[in-house]
């Protein structure tokens, strides 16, 4: 990639060079530790770190200028300074300039709502790669360019890291990428310069009110993926596979001008599910279509899992994939970690790991654990630390409500106390406890171990909010810590 820096200045209005206006871009990077000769280095003022203090490190590692939206930038000699009037709206106008819009040369499946993205965005890849495409993935828990796996921060990483990594799978071959697209992605303008094919919406229910306040504000947010969808784009064949049985779906629809697949189990839609029969380790189920029909044996169960099969099957009808494909690549599929992933190590009770962190994910796995338990259900649970405060009590409820025996703890607390979190949580429980045993535990890991240890012959102990997270965020520092782990340790225990 080579850009002269007066190309980028003419793309922006109002934008004033100071410096070589030719000198050439070989790169755009916001992080000071990534600089390479030609680098323009973007200023980003923070809460916490101000890049500008990086000038002279980025300048002694190569870069030829820095992108900022002060008047006033030091700058050593022979550094050119690109000064803007608001940072944002430069970066997304400026970065997929720069790499081209990698997004053009692929087919983008983007995947919106508040659970079940990543199961959702699992399943579409595994489909479209049984129908013979090069698939990328961006997800919560890592970021895959077919079999290789790269680590990622956020469900929807920074424009820049998002048009590097776009413009990396263009190069390694990619066709189709397939996106977890995140609410603060799309009020930020994280996946700006991205054509969308395909979007889907999974459901919306609370979270992220520390971020949004309302949820109208949160549901306009999803919406917006369905503004850009509906876009004219220099690609073809734009589709919404929307969520019928969520009231939300509405909300998209209202903001969708492209074509339509609605899904949903209730509610009338294009693409339904019938005869449906969990069990503990799996499910059947019939797509219906139209006149099409397609039987499934499952190896993930759970009605959550039912609605996150049609939003994949929707999303691969609209990229063109053929029923006999999606049935070989669905029955294949054995699930994601941390999505109601079994430990077994021995013992004669089910031990569930799952990421649900919302009240709604919490219901939808405490239901699907009883619907497939003999025994008693006990739940192992916290909320987060520095995040949205309203719904600790809420969950703090439904574990009282749905199981039979509750272990209230620490997930990751962050800067706050996690005694108070607990407090705020046993608030919501205690009114509807009734004659049910309960714990509060700051000590995750004593928690696993207790609720291991209080398990019976059918029980199913079901250990939620972390999933697939190999850490634990304190006051103090990042720790690790993995439910899994934990939890079959626990189990060898007393065996």
């Amino acid at each position: 990639m080579m850009k002269r820096l007066s190309e980028l200045a003419a793309l922006v209005p109002g934008a004033r060079i100071t410096g070589d206006p030719a000198v050439e871009i070989l790169s755009v990077e916001r992080d000071s530790r990534r600089i390479e000769p030609g680098a323009l280095f973007v200023c980003i003022s923070g809460a916490h770190v101000d890049a500008h203090t990086f000038i002279p490190d980025t300048a002694r590692a190569g870069a030829r200028a820095v992108l900022t939206q002060r008047e006033n930038v030091d700058v050593p000699a022979g550094i050119s300074v690109l000064r803007v009037s608001d940072l944002n709206t430069a970066l997304d106008i400026i970065v997929p300039y720069f790499y081209d819009y990698p997004a053009r040369s692929m087919r983008v499946v983007g995947i919106t709502g508040t659970n079940g993205k990543t199961t959702t965005s699992y399943l579409v890849r595994a489909i479209l790669r049984a129908a013979g495409r090069r698939v990328g993935l961006v997800g919560t828990i890592r970021v895959m360019m077919e079999d290789e796996v790269f680590p990622t921060a956020n469900t929807t990483p920074d424009v820049v890291v998002m048009q590097q990594m776009l413009a990396e799978m263009r190069a390694r071959g990619m066709d189709t990428v397939v996106m977890e697209v995140s609410s603060h992605a799309l009020d930020q303008g994280r996946v700006a310069g991205i054509e969308f094919d395909t979007a889907v919406f999974t459901n919306l229910t609370q979270d992220h009110l520390d971020y949004h306040k309302t949820m109208e504000n949160y549901a306009r947010a999803k919406a917006r993926l369905f503004e850009l969808v509906s876009a004219s784009g220099v690609k073809a064949g734009k589709t919404a596979v929307i969520n019928a049985d969520d009231a939300a779906g509405a909300v998209m629809r209202a903001h969708t001008t492209c074509p339509v697949l609605s899904y949903g189990v209730t509610q009338q839609a294009a693409l339904t599910a019938r005869d449906i029969r969990l069990a503990q380790d799996g499910m059947t189920m019939r797509l219906v279509h139209g006149d099409e029909e397609c039987a499934l044996t499952l190896h993930i169960t759970g009605e959550f899992n039912v609605y996150n099969v049609l939003a994949a099957a929707g999303a691969a009808r609209a990229e063109g994939i053929g029923y006999d494909v999606m049935r070989t690549a669905l029955e294949g599929f054995t699930g994601v970690p941390g999505r109601f992933e079994l430990v077994r190590a021995g013992q004669d009770f089910s031990v569930i790991v799952d990421y649900a962190h919302t009240p709604d994910g919490m219901e939808n796995v405490l239901r699907t654990a009883r619907a497939v338990t003999r025994g008693r259900i006990i739940v192992v649970f916290g909320c987060g630390g520095d995040r949205d405060r309203t719904k600790r009590p809420i969950m703090g409820r439904i574990g009282a409500e749905m199981a039979d025996l509750v272990y209230i703890t620490s997930d990751n607390p962050r800067t706050e106390d996690p005694a108070a979190i607990l407090d705020e949580v046993e608030a919501g429980a205690l009114p509807v406890l009734g004659g049910k045993p309960y714990e509060k535990l700051v000590d995750r890991r004593t928690a696993i171990f207790d609720a291991v240890r209080a398990a019976r012959a059918g029980d199913s102990v079901v250990i939620l909010g972390k999933g697939h997270e190999t850490y634990q965020i304190l006051k103090e520092g990042t720790i690790h810590f993995d439910d899994r782990e934990t939890a079959a340790e626990a189990i060898r225990s007393v065996l």
